[in-house]
């Protein structure tokens, strides 16, 4: 890249440890002026960012949080790969200053890759309450590398690194000066042969040095070795035949694996560097998150706090929802009144009114309970609770032969299946990677928060945020029953040893919070354009055709006869009797016209379909309606609402609560919408998480998984309806 060009437009790549603040600095910087998408041929998430400075236009990378680039896990080798073959213009290693050896391992390993490497101190208020002190100065002339404080959760520092980063990005300086980690002589020699060996027979296409190159030979590193089998001309055999002469070499003069052997030289040479500056007051400090800790992971509250914690967020979810779900409500009441006065009568109308309005306006009022759900998720991830939650079910999630990390996906799975499915790649067994998708999709995601919303809310009013809660914690009782039976029959194995790292508590940025919610919330705004929009329309039309009926009994003959027969009773009657006999009139025509539109809805296509199935779903206490509504879940869980907004609120649509006062009116019941709720909850995920689950395992443990949800949704929900019917419930 031409000097001209770097001047213009930079590269950054972000890298670190996880818990290192290292997203948190990206959001500080590129704000809401990011996109979110996957790594090419991966699902790990990658995040991009642009900005202005300077009269640059700079582009940030957000890359995977991992603690080396050693390539075991996905999320090194696509952190490790975007280094190598994207050659971004600089990367900034952010490291956490309360834990520098740790952070320097990773350091160390992209200071080999001899690119263009500038250092962040990051956190440096937390070192400072640990009375830890380090001289970035000396730090920096020891390793030729800029360095820069910041504490990224309040902004410091941030527009000294982006300075510093453009002035690096821009400079001349291409030589590695004496970054190299210098290894025992033996290493070294080795090291050198290969360099050489490289030269002589073989391209590796790499935009890094031969002494990379050569490392990772004797480390014998699989990509590498894959780079140079597959390098244009020159005789890789020769290479490969040359490293693994020197690796046993090695093995043979140290008694021990050179990757082993080398680890070992990084952190001496980590260890002589925090040596030389970083310094311990003997003044004694206060650990805050330790303190915080004696309580929150304590093996009797921590518990009961956790499950408080949870309690709390959805009875907030609900009642703080509460109000801005009535102003959504009124607007959509307002838009669909201003549609049905514009338009003209006939099929467009229908379709805009009692189909994309009904429909979409019906799932778009609970956008304020998954924002306020998405800001509680970010919360407990941005003050560092979610580690202790997954600590906390370490002992449980053993009882199913898991370990606490798998937890962490689980609760991901409150907000959407489709990422934590995916976020079950970091777990290193494959067994317990397949078992934790298989017990996800009982978590409730936020799609299915509506259905509870509207069915809690109208049957349950002030008790439905406890109601709501206990849906969710059935589920996660369900997660573990089943995991357990799916670890002694299907995956049997022994327990993966895992130590779960606590990160410090921090105080989290708002603008982080919205961020990390709005990105979630996105999702849910996407399927309003897209899966909803299309699958309100679909069920409108199966609900309105075919248009002509052929109606049991003539409505409009009784309606006419009504008018007749008090017509005759108003003319002769006083001004009090008036208003009596015509309320009483308008009630019958009600009346009349709710048994016209019942029985159309049942002669519409819909009604067929929903007939045709209603023997399946009717010992579970659900009505057609209700049976059509849980047969469009499979494509979206929102849709479920939508259709019943579509079939129930065309009786009453200029009300905001049209579809609860239907509810209400219809034979549905409190112990038939638990029985609902609890089908919702349990039955076959989204059809997106199904081609997820098919992506991570295979088509096999997907068809699994959504025959065996299906199933044991409406064994628990037969079990709900009829066993509260048999103790006097329903």
């Amino acid at each position: 890249m031409s000097k001209n060009n770097i001047a213009q437009n930079i590269t950054i790549a972000l890298a670190g440890n996880p818990n290192s603040g290292k997203t948190t600095i990206f959001n500080s910087i590129t704000g809401t002026r990011q996109k979110v998408g996957n790594w090419p041929g991966v699902t790990v998430a990658k995040k991009e960012g642009t900005i202005e400075r300077r009269g640059h236009s700079i582009k940030l990378v957000d890359l995977p949080g991992t603690y080396s680039l050693t390539p075991f896990s996905i999320e090194e080798i696509v952190a490790r790969d975007y280094i190598i073959t994207q050659a971004p213009d600089i990367v900034i290693s952010i490291i956490d200053s309360s834990n520098l050896e740790r952070s320097l391992y990773l350091a160390t390993q992209i200071r080999e890759l001899e690119c263009k490497v500038l250092f962040a101190l990051n956190m440096a208020d937390l070192a400072e309450t640990r009375g830890i002190k380090i001289d970035a100065e000396k730090m920096s002339e020891l390793l030729d590398v800029p360095i820069v404080f910041t504490v990224g959760n309040k902004g410091k520092g941030i527009e000294d690194l982006l300075n510093a980063a453009i002035d690096l990005a821009i400079s001349n300086d291409t030589e590695p000066g004496i970054r190299n980690v210098k290894y025992t002589k033996d290493i070294e020699d080795s090291i050198a042969s290969l360099k050489t060996a490289l030269a002589e027979t073989t391209e590796t296409n790499l935009p890094i040095s031969d002494r990379w190159v050569a490392i990772k030979l004797l480390e014998d590193d699989s990509d590498v070795k894959e780079k140079i089998i597959t390098a244009k001309g020159g005789n890789p055999d020769k290479v490969l035949e040359e490293a693994a002469k020197l690796r046993q070499f090695i093995k043979n003069r140290y008694d021990e694996d050179p990757q082993i052997v080398m680890t070992d030289e990084r952190y001496g040479f980590i260890a002589g560097i925090v040596k030389e500056v970083m310094t311990s007051t003997t003044k004694q400090r206060i650990d805050f998150s330790r303190n915080i800790d004696l309580v929150l992971t304590n093996r009797f509250w921590g518990f009961p706090i956790f499950i408080f914690f949870i309690w709390a967020m959805f009875q907030l979810t609900f009642t703080l929802g509460e109000i801005p779900m009535g102003w959504l409500e009124s607007l959509v009441s307002w838009v669909s009144f201003v549609f049905e006065t514009i338009l003209p009568d006939g099929l467009l109308k229908e379709l805009i009114v009692d189909g994309a309005i009904a429909g979409v306006g019906s799932i778009i009022v609970f956008l304020p309970n998954i924002l306020i759900l998405f800001f509680c998720i970010a919360l407990f991830e941005d003050t560092g609770y979610m580690a202790r939650a997954a600590f906390l079910m370490d002992r449980i999630m053993h009882l199913i032969g898991l370990h606490g990390k798998s937890f962490i996906p689980m609760l991901m799975g409150f907000g959407c299946s489709v990422p934590a499915i995916m976020a079950a790649r970091s777990l290193e067994s494959e067994k317990d990677r397949i078992l934790t998708i298989l017990i996800t999709p009982f978590m409730s995601c936020s799609a299915r928060l509506p259905v509870y919303i509207v069915l809690a809310g109208t049957f349950f009013a002030s008790k439905a945020g406890s109601v709501i809660f206990g849906i969710y914690l059935f589920g996660i009782i369900l997660s573990i029953l089943f995991g357990r039976l799916f670890r002694t029959v299907l995956l049997p194995g022994e327990d993966a040893p895992f130590v779960m790292e606590l990160p410090p508590y921090r105080v989290p940025m708002a603008k982080s919070l919205m961020i990390h919610m709005w990105d979630r919330s996105k999702m849910f705004l996407k399927k309003m354009g897209k899966i909803i929009l299309i699958g309100s329309i679909i069920v409108w039309g199966l609900s309105a055709f075919p248009r002509h009926i052929e109606y049991s009994t003539d409505y409009d003959a009784k309606i006419a006869q009504i008018n007749t027969d008090f017509d005759e009773k108003i003319k002769t009657s006083d001004d009090k009797e008036f208003i009596t006999l015509k309320n009483e009139m308008l009630n019958r025509i009600i009346e009349i016209d709710k048994l016209k539109s019942a029985e159309k809805a049942e002669k519409s296509y819909m009604g067929r379909l929903g007939k045709f199935i209603e023997p399946v779903f009717e010992p579970i206490g659900i009505d057609w309606r209700g049976s059509v509504a849980l047969l469009t879940g499979f494509f979206a869980k929102e849709i479920v609402i939508s259709t019943m907004g579509v079939l129930y609120a065309v009786e009453e649509n200029d009300e905001p609560d049209a579809l609860k006062h239907a509810l209400k009116e219809s034979n549905m019941t409190p112990l038939s919408a638990m029985a609902m709720m609890v089908f919702v909850l349990l039955y076959v995920p989204c059809l997106a998480t199904v081609g997820t689950i098919m992506k991570e395992a295979s088509v096999k443990w997907a068809i699994f998984s959504a025959v065996f949800t299906t199933l044991t949704a409406w064994g628990a929900a037969f079990v709900v309806f009829q066993g509260g019917r048999l103790f006097g419930l329903g």
